[in-house]
């Protein structure tokens, strides 16, 4: 049995969870999520989400764990949020953002001007003699981190001097260089 499948998701008060047909739809304070589920059945009960496999198959027992994170996710998404911060490290990384265009300076002959979607916000923090972040908050975990890792991808860290962008909190592997 999934160690992960078989614990239940307690639903917090303000948030609303209906099950028709294979796709469950979570309302909250923040927003609202769906997600189409297979090979699993999930039942409301006693204000928790239980997450149930009707056979020992590989493919539901691997779905079992997967779909219970993903009920999860969306659950505390809409109840909290879920943010992630970028660093910039490098000189004359810079960042600044209009609404939800978000403007990179990374070391590149022209700025990468990026619109990022509706269900991300945007803010950004410069303070002097501090590496620029970028803050980034969204109530879908998944549409964050692709737009998190798509910046990411601009500039990655690189493993000698460490220059580029990177998560705040990253451990990178970093190398020695070459020995005189």
């Amino acid at each position: 049995m999934s160690r992960i499948g078989k614990n239940p998701i307690a639903i917090p008060a303000g948030v609303t969870v209906e099950v028709k047909d294979a796709v469950i739809t979570v309302k909250g304070k923040l927003g609202e999520l769906t997600q189409e589920f297979s090979d699993v059945t999930v039942k409301i009960e006693d204000n928790q989400v239980i997450v149930e496999r009707s056979s020992d198959y590989k493919t539901e027992r691997a779905k079992h764990g997967l779909y219970r994170s993903l009920i999860n996710n969306m659950i505390v998404g809409v109840s909290e949020g879920f943010t992630k911060e970028l660093e910039l490290v490098g000189v004359g990384y810079r960042a600044s953002n209009q609404g939800q265009k978000l403007d990179l300076a990374l070391g590149f002959s022209h700025n990468i001007v990026l619109e990022v979607v509706k269900e991300v916000t945007v803010e950004t923090v410069s303070e002097k003699g501090k590496n620029p972040i970028v803050k980034l908050s969204s109530f879908d975990k998944q549409l964050l981190g692709q737009v998190a890792a798509k910046i990411r991808g601009f500039r990655k860290p690189e493993p000698y001097k460490g220059k580029g962008v990177k998560f705040v909190g990253e451990e990178l592997r970093r190398k020695a260089g070459k020995s005189a």
